[in-house]
Formats: structure tokens, C-alpha cells, sequence
């Protein structure tokens, strides 16, 4: 009986291997037709140090002699760089089908992608904006002028995107925001805000001038094209509404999402799919 019950196991574990090197190969065979995922090191002046990037190029692009739009992907607090591929590997999928390259940035752990004024060693807007960008172009594929870029992200991520687009509309012609800190001063005690502008008490102006929902007065409502999303059961949902309400009011065009989830992977896994399709509209309604 011993010897039976062994021999099944061993053909069980045969199964299990046999099956496991099947899906492999197929795996193998599925990522000769998605896009090529790539590491690359930028050297930021502004903080001395070397920061990580992932960069997702399109099927084809070694064969191609046109550029491609590029839309960045930000990361949230907590997070890397390589979040993006790690929790969403269908995102290299997305860069074939809508034949742009995606660019994952390294935003620290929790910069917020601010320049901090009191920590001078968290420069990621500069880092962002005038060290990466043109280290992309020069050494990418790329299309040049805003109407050929996009940023948005995750929570953090998020806020960076839209902060990064309100002060940069010369760089980025599209934003967009998926469960993102919209609105920084209910939480004064999270994510090392306090780190990267000073305690709220002490540094009350500080926060309120680097706080999405009181930058609308850079847009003029035309300029940025813009899509904002996030779940009902997110602690950002209501900063979300007031921004997105405060836009109506003021008569900025936007797409506003709002839908059923929590601030989660399971959430941002499905909302990527709809920022992707805004963004690959935008990038068109540009094609000269």
C-alpha cells in the first residue's frame, strides 16, 4: 500500500512539472509579442544619486524609424518603480495595443514628486520634469512636444501626476489620476507628508499651496486634457468628489470615474485600462 500511495505521488509531481513547464513555454512564447521591458539608470544632478526607471517599448519598435507617444507611469507611496509590471503584467500588453511606450519613473518612497523645501535631498519634480524627460527623448524613440506625452499614476502617484502636469503643461499634454491624494490636508500625520513640507501647524501655507484641489487656478480648462478616477470605498473618494466638483464649477473639462472599489491593486488593475484609452485618444486626436 506504502509502495502505491509513493507511486501515485511521484506521478503526481511529474503532472505538476509537466504542467508547470507547459505554462512556461507559453508564457515564454506570449512575451516574444508583448512589449520589451528594460531597466535604465538616470544620474539626477539635483539629488546626486543614480534613480531607477522601467521603460515598456511597444512590439516593433526596434524596426520602427517613427517615435512613439509616451505616456509616465507613477508609482504610489510605499512603492517603486517596478511596481506597475509587478502588479499589472498585462501593462506590457497595453504598450503593443496602443503602440506607445510607457515609462515606470523611481518617485522614492514617499517624495510625493514634490521638491521638498525642507529636505533638499526629495527633488523629484526637478528630477521628473527636467532629468528624465530629456534623457528619454534623447536616448528613445520618441515623439517630441507635449501633445505626444502623458503622465498619470496610483494614490501618490497620482498627486504626482497632476501636480507634475498643472506646473508643466509645456511637457505633458494629458494627465490623469487614479485614486490619488487629491487633497493632502486631511491627512497631516500620513506618509511622510510632514517629512517633505513641515508639521501643518508650523508650515500651514506650504500645504495648502502644494495641494491639488488649490492649483485649478493654473488651468485654463482647455490646455490639459484630463481624466480623474476613483473608487466609492477609497479614504481618497472624497477629496476625489470635491476636486472633481470644484472642476465643474469652474468649468474644466475633465473625465470623472467614479465606480464601486477600494484602494487596492484589484482597483487600479482596472482603471488602467480606462486612463490607457483616454490617453491613446488623446495621443491620436494629435497624429498630423
Amino acid at each position: 500500500m506504502i509502495f502505491l500511495l509513493n507511486q501515485l505521488k511521484t506521478m503526481n509531481r511529474e503532472k505538476t512539472m509537466k504542467k508547470a513547464l507547459i505554462f512556461s513555454i507559453l508564457i515564454c512564447a506570449l512575451n516574444l509579442f508583448a512589449g520589451q521591458v528594460d531597466t535604465f539608470y538616470v544620474h539626477s544632478k539635483a539629488m546626486d544619486k543614480d534613480i531607477p526607471n522601467i521603460i515598456i517599448k511597444p512590439d516593433g519598435y526596434d524596426q520602427s524609424k517613427e517615435g512613439y507617444p509616451v505616456l509616465y507611469l507613477l508609482h504610489g507611496a510605499g512603492g517603486n518603480y517596478s511596481d506597475w509590471v509587478g502588479n499589472v503584467p498585462e501593462i506590457k500588453d497595453y504598450a503593443d495595443q496602443y503602440q506607445m511606450i510607457i515609462i515606470c519613473p523611481d518617485g522614492g518612497v514617499t517624495s510625493w514628486y514634490w521638491d521638498s523645501p525642507i529636505d533638499k535631498t526629495m527633488r523629484y519634480e526637478t528630477y521628473i520634469a527636467k532629468e528624465l524627460i530629456p534623457r528619454v527623448d534623447k536616448n528613445f524613440k520618441t515623439l517630441p512636444g507635449n501633445e505626444n506625452r502623458a503622465i498619470t499614476g496610483l494614490s501618490m502617484g497620482g498627486h504626482g501626476a497632476l501636480y507634475l502636469a498643472f506646473k508643466h503643461q509645456d511637457i505633458w499634454g494629458a494627465a490623469g489620476s487614479m485614486s490619488g491624494g487629491v487633497d493632502i490636508r486631511p491627512f497631516p500625520n500620513n506618509w511622510d507628508m510632514a517629512k517633505r513640507l513641515g508639521a501643518y501647524a508650523q508650515n500651514k501655507d506650504l500645504w495648502e499651496k502644494n495641494t491639488i484641489v488649490n492649483m485649478l487656478y493654473l488651468l485654463d480648462g482647455k490646455s490639459l486634457k484630463l481624466i480623474i478616477d476613483c473608487g466609492v470605498d477609497d479614504f481618497f473618494y472624497r477629496a476625489n468628489k470635491r476636486l472633481h466638483e470644484e472642476m465643474v464649477y469652474r468649468n474644466i473639462s475633465h473625465d470623472y470615474i467614479e465606480r464601486p472599489g477600494t484602494h487596492s491593486w484589484n482597483y487600479w488593475r482596472n482603471s488602467i485600462k480606462y486612463q490607457l484609452l483616454f490617453f491613446s485618444n488623446f495621443f491620436k486626436t494629435n497624429v498630423k
